[in-house]
């Protein structure tokens, strides 16, 4: 072989060896990055999880709103009609003078 055909083949192995040795480096990279995404990918599902959990907890507790809303209103109606009633029994028993005050209240 001739010292040229020998220095061109010594440079070739050298192209070739620096090119392997980023091939190395860049596959390392690529692992050490995949191996990174693996906790957040976990975090990510369990934020999911939780917005899942947290959603079904919110419907929940707006039908349970919606329920105690109804139940005051009806509450309320009541207690209206039973102090109309009470206001009516004083009124007749005080000779209607317990109408005026509720008339005056009312205004």
């Amino acid at each position: 072989m001739a010292p040229t055909e020998t220095l061109l083949l010594d440079q070739a192995f050298e192209r070739l060896s620096a090119a392997l040795d980023r091939l190395e480096l860049a596959a390392t990279a690529r692992l050490d990055a995949e191996q990174g995404l693996e906790p957040l990918e976990t975090e990510l599902a369990i934020m999911r999880d939780d917005r899942s959990r947290l959603a079904v907890e919110l419907d929940g507790a707006l039908a349970r709103n919606a329920s105690l809303e109804h139940a005051t209103r009806e509450i309320s109606q009541r207690v209206g009609r039973a102090i109309g009633s009470i206001e009516a029994v004083l009124g007749s028993a005080n000779g209607g003078s317990g109408n005026a005050e509720a008339e005056g209240r009312a205004t």
